[in-house]
């Protein structure tokens, strides 16, 4: 009972407005097409703006809408593609972060890596660093910033435990 309050007192809120990603492996435009097209039909997702010079997709989600983080990737994956790069961006309301610590904003699991102890409030952009949001020479650098081993897996271990988190509970690995 005692971890279920300290769960909700500690959950800080955040409502993520939009994404930017990067797909590799394009090289025409029905590639470009084919990512929109995926990414369009998720239900959480309002408009999707490409850059096919770029390889960029700016995605803008419904107001109040629960964002599923990996189903973005899942769609790029799905059209033949991978993600090289991803970002949230978000209005936050009073979130403190910390190094090497977990934080709940809204109902997700976030691990921060290579951050500043402080506090995020306004608009604020987090990287995504787990595997297949980014290549793996950069995954690596990032896994050799923490002890922990969710970094490997995106879910939480035994290295969690001691923040009451079940093995099966997704943690996404983010920067700032």
């Amino acid at each position: 009972m005692i971890m279920l309050v300290l769960a909700v007192f500690f959950q800080s809120q955040a409502q993520f407005t939009s994404a930017s990603l990067q797909a590799s492996g394009l090289t025409c435009s029905m590639c470009n097409n084919a990512i929109y097209k995926a990414l369009k039909a998720l239900p959480f997702v309002t408009s999707v703006e490409s850059n096919i010079k770029n390889a960029t997709f700016d995605i803008a989600f419904s107001d109040n809408a629960a964002v599923e983080i990996d189903a973005l990737k899942n769609a790029v994956e799905d059209a033949g593609f991978f993600v090289a790069s991803f970002t949230l961006t978000g209005s936050f309301d009073n979130v403190a972060i910390a190094n090497d610590r977990h934080v709940v904003i809204g109902s997700r699991q976030f691990h921060f890596l290579n951050v500043s102890d402080r506090v995020l409030d306004g608009q604020q952009t987090i990287t995504v660093v787990d595997k297949g949001f980014l290549p793996a020479k950069n995954f690596r650098k990032f896994s050799a910033a923490t002890k922990m081993t969710c970094i490997q897996s995106g879910k939480a271990g035994a290295c969690c435990a001691k923040e009451g988190l079940s093995e099966s509970t997704r943690i996404y690995h983010v920067t700032i």
